[in-house]
This record gives structure tokens, C-alpha cells and sequence, in this order.
């Protein structure tokens, strides 16, 4: 049985449905997943946080102490600052959100100098990594740069006792068209195989099945 992570949204409750589905028939047919190319295996994306409802953003602006101010990203994505409602904040990195605010406040104040500080790191649903299935302890967290599928296999405490780790594939998108490549995790965890590692990248998403007994 798939456990899904607490809170997925349902756009990607449907793509990791439809994903689970295209894998499990791949397996009743025997077929094998290709491995990510080894000239890709460690190529790392260009990559900066942006910000998604549930971040936590503490906003300050230098000399004006009464219009700084902490707040929570609403689940639209929009935060209220002490001057301005309904500011849209997801998917901007701090700077962005930072330079907005500052042309925004430039209306009430001279001059102003804002910086964006993000605590609580959620990010946008096409930014986090998932794992799905047969992990000890599947989950869903932002993407990190420089993470690798060991780094993650860590975070979800490995594999449950019922997992066929080297028949789990990992599920990428390039520019909206769906890989997917299969994954050698017993022989990375269970048999110290380094070579069976790769770098992640936003949005990836790790399904382990079950064996077959």
C-alpha cells in the first residue's frame, strides 16, 4: 500500500497516481527503467529558493522600525504587510519580494531599503522532493541544493522492511514531459554502492514498491 505525505496537493496526488501506475505496469511486463545517464547523474541545477505558502518571511525595513514585520505565506500565496494587502510573495526569491516591497513602500516613504529574511522553509509544490511507497518513512521536503538521493534516503530513514529498493524509479520532469529512470537503492544502502547515488533536482519524485513474495 502507498502512503502519501500529510497535506499533498491534489495536482500532485494525480501525477504521483499516474506515475505510480505507468511503474507498476512496467514491472507486470518485466520492462526495465534506463538509469540516469552518467554524464547527468551529478550535474547540478542552476537553483534559488523561492518562496511558497507556509513559508515563514520576516520582512525589515532599515530606519522604520513600525513597518517591519513578520508573517506567514497564506495557502494563496499572498502575505499583508503593515502598508500594503495582498501582496503576492510565492514563487519569488527574497530579493524579489525584498525589491517589490521597496517600490511599493517608495509610495509612503522616502527611500526605502527593505530585506527579506524566509524562516520555515516550505517552497512551491514544484520545488519539493517526494517519496512515495515503500520508504521507512515517506515524506515530501524542499529541495536542497546539492542534495543527493543518499542525502534523501536518509531524511526518509531508508527502507521499510517490504521494499524492493532496486526496482524504485525516480520520476522527472524536463520542460512539462515526464522520465522516468529506474534506481538501484539496496545496492546503494544495503550493499554501500556509491556508484548506485545521484544528484536530485526540484521537483523529483523517489516511488519504492513493494517485493513480491
Amino acid at each position: 500500500m502507498l502512503v502519501f505525505p500529510g497535506n499533498m496537493p491534489k495536482k500532485i496526488k494525480v501525477l504521483v497516481a499516474a506515475s505510480i501506475f505507468t511503474v507498476m505496469a512496467g514491472c507486470a511486463n518485466n520492462n526495465s527503467y534506463p538509469p540516469v545517464a552518467e554524464e547527468d547523474r551529478f550535474v547540478q541545477p542552476e537553483y534559488n529558493y523561492v518562496i511558497g505558502a507556509g513559508d515563514s518571511v520576516q520582512i525589515f525595513v532599515w530606519g522604520n522600525a513600525e513597518l517591519s514585520t513578520s508573517v506567514t505565506v497564506r495557502p494563496d500565496g499572498k502575505i499583508t504587510t503593515n502598508l500594503v494587502e495582498d501582496l503576492e510573495a510565492s514563487s519569488k526569491t527574497s530579493t524579489e519580494l525584498a525589491r517589490e516591497i521597496e517600490t511599493i513602500y517608495s509610495e509612503y516613504i522616502k527611500n526605502p531599503v527593505v530585506t527579506v529574511i524566509v524562516n520555515n522553509f516550505v517552497t512551491i509544490p514544484d520545488h519539493r522532493i517526494r517519496v512515495v511507497g515503500a520508504g521507512a518513512d515517506p515524506l515530501k521536503l524542499p529541495y536542497s541544493k546539492h542534495m543527493t538521493l543518499l542525502d534523501l534516503m536518509i531524511e526518509v530513514g531508508g527502507l521499510n522492511e517490504f521494499a524492493d529498493g532496486n526496482k524504485a524509479v525516480l520520476v522527472r520532469r524536463f520542460d512539462g514531459e515526464q522520465k522516468t529512470y529506474g534506481l538501484r537503492l539496496d545496492s546503494l544502502l544495503k550493499d554501500g554502492d556509491i556508484t548506485a547515488n545521484l544528484a536530485l533536482k526540484p521537483g523529483d519524485i523517489v516511488i519504492i514498491p513493494e517485493a513480491w513474495f
